[in-house]
């Protein structure tokens, strides 16, 4: 299992943790598989009213699809199939309220989760930035789901400036990105007491509470993904391509701002 499922039936809370820190919590095939189970498990799980989402290690809350996963696509751009597109706890209608806690590094295909969680928890080593630029690809959905969280510059900035830069913990909570910065360390431990409080309050009122934020983007959310099949079909270098950009590249070599 790389997927793990915690939950306090006294305080109403679930934790759920990608648990491949090896490989930097990337997400599989598998792990997606079991990611839609376990939204899909909360949804049908009246004792747990809220949720907290996690990454096993301290290098990486998720660094977005393993590159190692095979995904095989349709010849048409308008039918593209993107592996993720349905890993998050709204896509698989979880009307719950999620708190993502991060550390470490969160970048590409990790803000589909983070894109679908109602606020963000950081400790000081968390980082965010989106390779796909540098590595020849559209960032597509990943922008738009990013761009109902922060600054329309910022995200801007973030998508199109790839490896070179990443967002610190600070300078992400100044721009709404993050709710909250706490002590090394405490990250997990502030986004289950958000919960707890979250849970101890009636549950119609709260889900109800969720639904109505998440009904004032769905709109705008909707059509940056309609868009997006014909924009990553165009736009994405030939796969073996991007391989040599990414096996180019050079650790180390970037900022934090």
């Amino acid at each position: 299992m790389s997927v793990l499922l915690t939950a306090d039936k006294d305080s109403g809370v679930a934790v759920v943790t990608l648990d491949r820190p090896d490989r930097l919590n990337a997400i599989d095939l598998g792990m997606r598989d079991e990611l839609v189970e376990v939204w899909r498990e909360l949804r049908f799980d009246d004792s747990v009213r809220a949720v907290v989402l996690t990454g096993a290690g301290e290098r990486a809350f998720c660094t977005g699809l393993d590159r190692a996963a095979v995904v095989p696509q349709p010849n048409s751009p308008y039918m593209t199939d993107d592996p993720l597109l349905r890993v998050g706890p709204k896509a698989n209608d979880l009307w719950k309220p999620v708190v993502a806690a991060v550390c470490g590094m969160a970048c590409g295909g990790a803000f589909y989760l983070l894109g679908e969680s109602e606020f963000v928890v950081a400790d000081p080593t968390a980082v965010f930035f989106d390779p796909h630029t540098t590595y020849g690809m559209v960032s597509a959905y990943e922008s738009v789901l990013m761009a109902q969280r922060m600054p329309f510059g910022e995200v801007a900035r973030m998508m199109l400036m790839g490896t070179a830069e990443r967002i610190g913990a600070r300078r992400a909570h100044e721009i709404g990105l993050v709710c909250e910065v706490t002590e090394p360390g405490g990250a997990l431990a502030a986004a289950v007491a958000c919960a707890t409080v979250i849970a101890g309050y009636p549950a119609e009122g709260v889900q109800g509470t969720v639904r109505a934020l998440w009904s004032a983007k769905e709109a705008s959310v909707a059509q940056g993904f309609a868009q997006a099949p014909p924009l990553i079909s165009l736009g994405n270098l030939p796969p073996d391509r991007q391989a040599e950009l990414f096996a180019g590249r050079r650790s180390g070599r970037f900022r934090v701002r």
